[in-house]
């Protein structure tokens, strides 16, 4: 006599109240959603004597074939089950939060009406300030970012007697299966973690100092979006200048050499609403772990720590001087670069004659042989932005250095020099034979002579006979392999003849 899918709707009625005939009041007791039942009524328990005018006759018994889809009561809640929930869990949500998070939607009976996913992207608003159903607000407070949930609205809670357009019935109970992807408050700043921090930090990062630092970068569901070790590369940039997203300029100041930090940035302090690329959604908060490699100050100088310096030392490195040294070079976290006790000798330089970087040349002044010194080089001292082979770009360098020996130098331009003033007549001494010309061979004779009486020494070298040799053809002006009195000069009056000419 009737049929409810006839009419295309379901329907919906209290149990209990005499809203409806006896038997059915009764029959519909216990019953589970989705379970079916066949009803037989009698006419005493349905219509009676009497009937329904055109439809139900006097005294018939009725057959109803029902399926239960959805009950509800006026004093329900809602039923939150939570499914899982991560470990660590800093913070959960709290009315103005704003949320993204995923759903499926289905009414009671399991029918779905709406999914996030069928969208491929995440459900984003703020919790409590009436952008969602009732429901929906109470059923996200608590939750943590990747927790997930079921939640069961009562239809007062979510659309009412209305229902929503061809999808929700009216009086409609609704369930919903959450993921919360991540959410942040626009009050929020950004939460630091302190994961490892060296026992020693002598200096902590401040804005504008320059940094050199490794990171992986994720989503707070843990989904990867950038990562410097993928590059084989750290990241250098200044910080506090406005160089990277303000979250991470704010995250890395009071940073360590060699310390592991996360730093949890929401979006207004990363992308805001419109995310970066791909891989960055909009409003999304992103999570990254951070090892910091190194870090300085182009005001910076050379930091010299001494370890050990031998008692009674007087005399001590100048520029100029011939130094013979042992080192290890590392960067700050340890790797280790070059070392002079990979080769058959020590290192050997002039001081002062642009052979090493700048900041290894300060830090091997004014010492003793047999000092051993830490020195810390800054780039700007050292290989600069470009690097060097094997030196990584804007590297800060650490040398061990122990000083094996020294020899005095010669000032800056000169091959050798007099102790004392030189001999009046220098050229007739300098020809042995007195033929009038001085070659090589003489040359070399009466400089050895003067160097093993003490009277001048050479600039040192590891190589004495190629600083004579140098020293012959710098007076050998004409290049004919030997030396007139014409062409022999001192070097003193060479620069004051340049000055003359100058002038």
């Amino acid at each position: 006599f009737a049929l409810s899918y006839d009419r295309g709707a379901t329907v919906a009625g209290v149990v209990g109240v005499g809203r409806l005939i006896t038997g059915m009041d009764r029959g519909l007791q216990g019953m589970c959603v989705n379970e079916r039942r066949h009803l037989i009524v009698p006419p005493h328990l349905g219509y009676g004597s009497i009937g329904v005018a055109g439809l139900i006759p006097p005294d018939a018994t009725l057959y109803f074939d029902v399926v239960m889809l959805d009950i509800w009561n006026k004093n329900d809640k809602l039923q939150i089950t939570t499914l899982s929930k991560p470990e660590h869990c800093n913070r959960t949500v709290e009315n103005s939060d704003f949320v993204r998070y995923h759903y499926n939607g289905t009414l009671l009976d399991g029918t779905p009406f709406d999914s996030s996913y069928s969208k491929d992207s995440t459900y984003d608003t703020y919790v409590g300030t009436g952008w969602l159903i009732k429901g929906m607000d109470q059923g996200l407070l608590g939750m943590c970012a990747g927790e997930k949930r079921s939640i069961i609205i009562p239809p007062f809670l979510a659309y009412g007697e209305k229902g929503y357009g061809t999808v929700i019935p009216p009086q409609a109970s609704l369930v919903f299966s959450v993921l919360l992807v991540d959410f942040h408050n626009p009050k929020d700043g950004i939460f630091l973690e302190h994961l490892e921090v060296p026992e020693s930090c002598k200096r902590r990062a401040v804005t504008g100092d320059f940094m050199r630092y490794h990171y992986n970068g994720t989503l707070m569901d843990g989904t990867l979006f950038d990562s410097s070790y993928s590059r084989n590369q750290t990241y250098n940039t200044y910080i506090g200048k406005g160089y990277i997203i303000p979250g991470m300029d704010q995250g890395l100041q009071g940073a360590c050499i060699g310390e592991r930090r996360r730093v949890v940035i929401p979006p207004h302090l990363a992308y805001g609403e419109n995310g970066a690329g791909k891989n960055i959604p909009g409003s999304a908060v992103l999570v990254f772990d951070v090892h910091i490699i190194d870090f300085h100050n182009p005001a910076d100088p050379v930091e010299i720590e001494t370890i050990y310096r031998p008692e009674g030392c007087n005399i001590t490195t100048r520029d100029r001087d011939f130094v013979r040294y042992h080192y290890n070079c590392s960067l700050l976290d340890g790797t280790r670069l070059f070392s002079s006790h990979d080769y058959e000798k020590p290192q050997e330089v002039t001081l002062g004659a642009n052979k090493v970087i700048e900041g290894l040349n300060r830090g091997l002044l004014n010492m003793c042989v047999g000092e051993r010194r830490v020195v810390i080089v800054p780039p700007h001292l050292g290989h600069g932005e470009s690097g060097a082979r094997g030196v990584p770009g804007s590297a800060v360098l650490r040398f061990e250095v122990e000083l094996i020996s020294m020899e005095e130098g010669v000032p800056e331009g000169y091959l050798f020099i007099w102790h004392e003033d030189p001999p009046q007549n220098l050229f007739e001494q300098m020809d042995l034979n007195k033929d009038g010309q001085i070659p090589a061979d003489e040359f070399s004779t009466f400089i050895k002579t003067q160097v093993a009486e003490g009277k001048g020494r050479l600039m040192p070298s590891s190589d004495p006979e190629k600083v004579i040799a140098d020293m012959f053809g710098n007076q050998d002006r004409n290049q004919d392999g030997k030396i007139t009195a014409e062409e022999l000069k001192l070097k003193s009056d060479e620069d004051k003849e340049k000055v003359h000419e100058e002038l």
